[in-house]
């Protein structure tokens, strides 16, 4: 088997007029054939953290496919209405999304803005990178964004195209590796208009400087690439992720006078939102499965297990829901599926 070489590394400066058609090779592209999203038809900035937000770990599609940011931005339209909101309105907007840690930080932003800005939205890096669970990337997202003012950004898509421009050979998702980046994001941001350029990069990452198999023969900066051609792909690299875990979820399913038996998360990660009750593998060994589910969350892979039970083994703290009411209760995505599966079948 022939072993493909990366090629090599260059830094080796760009000149002036080189950075000045890399832009308006990028910039015209993106004026042309760049895609048509709500959130760049606003100057908004609360609108565009939402979006920031939602699209962090998330898909496009889902985010617009499955109306997410059109629900949440009809329902909590400005910092005023999500602030004022109860948790568990903010976790059933958010259901299905995941990591609901992101829509308690967009609560405690709007609140910050509020009590911090008197209601205006602060407008630049430093004081928005300050509102809870605003990082860097985001925070230069929303200042290019809404109020068009230059600042780097390097999210998972950027960072594939700037590794591929300069041939970076160096694992990106290091200490040394994410400076070099962010350095190099710096030195190409275009000053006059930051707004395109950064919606512009980004989107070269989405759709031709793709994971595999990126279009290079499409790409409008391709002549400023050191790394075009058929060995593309073999950039960025990355120091390895954790270990996949495979674990087992045991759950019941109970019911009583129409009304199903829940409880309510505790951890950090799906705090507040409802679910099937857990037990431990030996407490239903005997008891009949009524269905088996997988789902994935960060690097684990959880089967779960649904088994049938009594009334009787309701423990404390655990709660009867009517089931009018459970399309109306936040809850994560494998439980609700598993409840519009058996709620109107199991016995």
């Amino acid at each position: 088997m022939t072993t493909r070489a990366v090629p090599p590394a260059s830094d080796r400066p760009w000149s002036a007029k080189a950075l000045t058609g890399f832009r308006r090779a990028l910039a015209g592209w993106f004026q042309r054939d760049g895609r048509d999203y709500p959130w760049r038809r606003t100057r908004d900035p609360y609108a565009i953290l939402v979006s920031e937000v939602m699209l962090q770990q998330t898909q496009i599609a889902t985010v617009l496919g499955r109306g997410y940011y059109a629900r949440w931005m009809e329902r909590f339209p400005d910092v005023t209405t999500l602030a004022a909101a109860g948790e568990g309105e903010i976790l059933k907007a958010w259901e299905g999304l995941g990591y609901y840690s992101r829509a308690r930080n967009l609560q405690r932003a709007a609140r910050a803005v509020i009590e911090g800005h008197g209601g205006e939205f602060p407008n630049t890096l430093d004081s928005i990178a300050a509102l809870p669970g605003v990082g860097r990337y985001t925070a230069g997202a929303v200042l290019s964004f809404a109020f068009n003012k230059p600042a780097p950004i390097v999210d998972g898509n950027v960072a594939r195209v700037l590794a591929r421009l300069f041939s970076f050979k160096e694992e990106i998702n290091t200490p040394n590796g994410q400076r070099t980046l962010w350095a190099r994001a710096a030195a190409l941001t275009d000053h006059d208009e930051p707004r395109v350029y950064n919606s512009a990069i980004m989107e070269l990452g989405q759709r031709i400087c793709t994971t595999r198999q990126p279009a290079c023969n499409e790409c409008p900066v391709r002549p400023h690439c050191r790394s075009a051609g058929p060995h593309a792909d073999l950039l960025p690299r990355k120091r390895p992720g954790r270990a996949t875990v495979f674990q087992d979820e045991h759950v019941v399913w109970a019911l009583r006078d129409g009304c199903l038996l829940l409880t309510r998360e505790a951890g950090r990660r799906r705090k507040g939102l409802w679910r099937l009750p857990e037990r431990m593998a030996e407490e239903v060994t005997r008891l009949p499965l009524l269905i088996r589910s997988q789902y994935s969350i960060t690097h684990h892979r959880v089967t779960l297990f649904v088994y049938q039970a009594s009334a009787r083994d309701a423990r404390s703290g655990e709660e009867w829901q009517p089931r009018e009411s459970l399309d109306a209760l936040p809850m994560p995505g494998p439980f609700r599926r598993v409840v519009d599966t058996l709620r109107d079948s199991a016995p």
